[in-house]
């Protein structure tokens, strides 16, 4: 496989194996938006004082999986639409938004492809955790976000550190640099049975393609198109157990104690559109 397009269609398939058994999964736990009509997912739970107010905001969710955050923000008040290339996981947010009766709207596509399906341009642009990991070129990715915003617009992304990203797993619990840091022509290639919400079911497209991007890349990335960033803030804690020994402490997956200071797991990055 030598072309992105054979990346991407092997990368969506497993994603469409993933979206069945995240339905049904305890970590994403559809059942409580139906349940209670103020729940929010732990990931935007924990976005939300750096998000702010969303009252009336248009917000698109780029690579948005099965909806949960994007109606997370459709809670907090935003006009939402998302994106993402598998439509099994885009047939579970539809089906979300209708049985909680919610509105919004879902697009497949690509995320480098979101400007030719989406229309006008937004007021926020939503990336979350486990997203960029699967695009081989952040500029183009910085490109695209450009675009889809008004002037005076702003994205926010909250992702896997880089750092993180370069870990092995290790038997022993010692932190180890297994994988590059920065931006490399050449995929990595994983072949894994299972997703990360746990043992279950196991999947039938195994193989995907990764790449990381140095947070220096992100940056300069985010802006060279025009963006100013405005935070950027770096944590301890993310919502998956990146690691064989990290441990739950309240929706947080952390390292022990000793070790807590030595890496950064995720960051929140945001960034405002210049004025024409």
């Amino acid at each position: 496989m030598t072309d992105q397009t054979g990346y991407f269609s092997a990368n969506r398939a497993n994603w469409n194996d993933r979206a069945v058994v995240h339905a049904r999964s305890e970590m994403y736990a559809l059942e409580r938006f139906h349940a209670d009509p103020a729940h929010l997912s732990d990931v935007v739970r924990f976005d939300r004082q750096a998000l702010g107010d969303l009252t009336g905001e248009r917000a698109v969710h780029l690579q948005c999986h099965i909806g949960s955050d994007t109606l997370s923000l459709a809670r907090l008040g935003a006009n939402v639409c998302g994106v993402d290339q598998s439509e099994a996981s885009l047939a579970v947010a539809r089906e979300l938004f209708v049985a909680t009766e919610t509105e919004g709207a879902f697009f497949e596509a690509n995320v480098y492809d979101a400007r030719d399906v989406l229309t006008g341009t937004f007021d926020l642009v939503y990336s979350g955790v486990g997203a960029l990991n699967w695009l081989p070129s952040i500029s183009r990715w910085a490109t695209t976000v450009a675009s889809l915003l008004r002037p005076g617009g702003r994205l926010f992304l909250r992702e896997g550190h880089p750092m993180l990203w370069a870990l092995g797993d290790t038997t022993d619990g010692s932190l180890v640099v297994e994988y590059p840091y920065f931006e490399t022509a050449d995929p990595l290639v994983f072949d894994e049975e299972e997703t990360y919400t746990g043992p279950g079911k196991v999947l039938t497209h195994t193989r995907t393609y990764e790449w990381n991007h140095g947070l220096a890349e992100i940056v300069t990335a985010v802006m060279q198109v025009g963006l100013t960033l405005e935070t950027l803030v770096e944590h301890d804690g993310c919502e998956w157990q990146a690691l064989p020994h990290m441990t739950l402490e309240g929706t947080q997956y952390k390292l022990p104690p000793e070790q807590r200071a030595l890496v950064p797991l995720m960051y929140t990055l945001t960034a405002k559109k210049n004025a024409a």
